[in-house]
């Protein structure tokens, strides 16, 4: 397995990720636990150390099912990420109990990696009006989150926007050969260089 090293983070991640999105299915639609507990297992045991999930991922499933399968490893041998449903917060209130629920199913105490998930113009006004941002650091001053990011789905003006108002560790782009010209992936890619934000890739192929 090849790695990336971070020295503005201080991690060593995977070069090719887990994500928790698209699990093998049985005929009900639900998560097949048997063939995705397989999965994870051949891609911890072949170097894999970073898991991905998010609240809506499954039918709400995909972050209790990981949860249970990654009480199998050691907790500091895997980075683990997840993301905030921000569509779902109507409140500061919200933010906590969501934040809770996913510690809770996850079976952690923190995550390495917290994002505020699929941002885009609509989703920034609800960050701003519910200050999500001093939310987020306030989850990782007590070490509840590690390093606060977000997952993004619009233009690079509003990217820009984004990264040049608050400090972000690491932000998540779609990036592959079809996106690079026609979301102009390569522009949102730019904004990130110029920031000196690293960025972790989704949907790749």
């Amino acid at each position: 397995m090849e790695y990336r090293e971070m020295p503005k983070l201080g991690v060593k991640v995977s070069l090719l990720g887990f994500g928790c999105m698209r699990l093998p299915l049985n005929k009900d639609g639900t998560i097949n636990e048997a063939r995705a507990s397989k999965l994870i297992d051949l891609a911890y045991k072949s170097g894999v150390n970073y898991f991905d999930t998010a609240y809506p991922y499954h039918n709400e499933e995909s972050e209790r099912f990981l949860g249970k399968v990654l009480t199998e490893f050691p907790r500091e041998s895997y980075y683990l990420t997840d993301k905030l449903p921000i569509w779902k917060v109507q409140s500061e209130e919200d933010a906590e109990k969501l934040f809770d629920e996913q510690l809770e199913r996850c079976q952690t105490e923190y995550f390495d990696f917290y994002f505020l998930h699929a941002m885009d113009a609509e989703r920034k006004e609800i960050m701003d009006k519910f200050n999500l941002y001093d939310f987020l650091s306030k989850k990782k001053s007590e070490g509840k989150i590690k390093h606060i990011g977000f997952s993004f789905h619009d233009t690079s003006e509003v990217l820009e926007q984004l990264v040049s108002k608050h400090k972000w560790d690491v932000v998540q782009l779609q990036i592959n050969y079809w996106d690079w010209n026609e979301i102009n992936a390569k522009s949102l890619y730019d904004v990130l260089v110029k920031y000196d934000i690293p960025c972790f890739v989704i949907e790749p192929v």
